[in-house]
């Protein structure tokens, strides 16, 4: 019973500070996999705000309206656009997991169908250090193409360094 007390604490504390909508109450099947989806999703959090103080970030952003709500993948590279963190819900969107995309440069989402017009939007935008966004077409790891928005920008230091760049990302129609 202490364990549910426990529980029951820690719960309430994360639904005050989300505010959700609705509580999943129909059964423990639904309860679980919402409660689930919820510690990865304050997991996922936690590392990327350990990311930001790390490295010392001069971003401000939560992140919780994009993961927790949104529900948008949260890819970070490093200067040289190599994915040094993607959040747990990169799985569902194309199937990869952070180990098998750790270290790789994100044009490994790209294929035959990926217009070289929006790569080379992107690049330039990139290379000069500016926000983007565009609708690029990605695919899963099994090989099937999607539509992916992505919109990126460069992260730097209190000092003014870029140190990271990171990208919202959803799959769109």
């Amino acid at each position: 019973m202490k364990e549910f007390k426990n529980y029951d604490k820690a719960a309430s504390k994360f639904y005050i500070s989300i505010k959700p909508k609705v509580f999943p109450i129909l059964s423990w099947d639904l309860s679980g996999s919402f409660f689930n989806k919820t510690s990865r999703d304050l997991n996922d959090l936690r590392i990327l705000k350990n990311l930001a103080k790390s490295n010392r970030w001069s971003y401000r952003n939560t992140f919780n309206q994009e993961l927790m709500i949104k529900e948008e993948v949260i890819l970070v590279t490093d200067p040289e656009l190599k994915i040094v963190y993607a959040t747990n819900n990169i799985f569902k969107m194309n199937g990869y997991t952070l180990d098998e995309i750790k270290g790789k440069n994100p044009k490994i989402f790209q294929g035959e169908e990926t217009s070289s017009k929006i790569t080379k939007t992107i690049a330039s935008a990139v290379k000069n250090k500016k926000p983007f966004e565009a609708v690029v077409v990605n695919y899963r790891k099994d090989g099937s193409p999607y539509n992916c928005w992505i919109k990126g920008e460069p992260i730097f230091n209190k000092k003014g360094k870029i140190v990271n760049f990171i990208a919202y990302e959803r799959e769109v129609a």
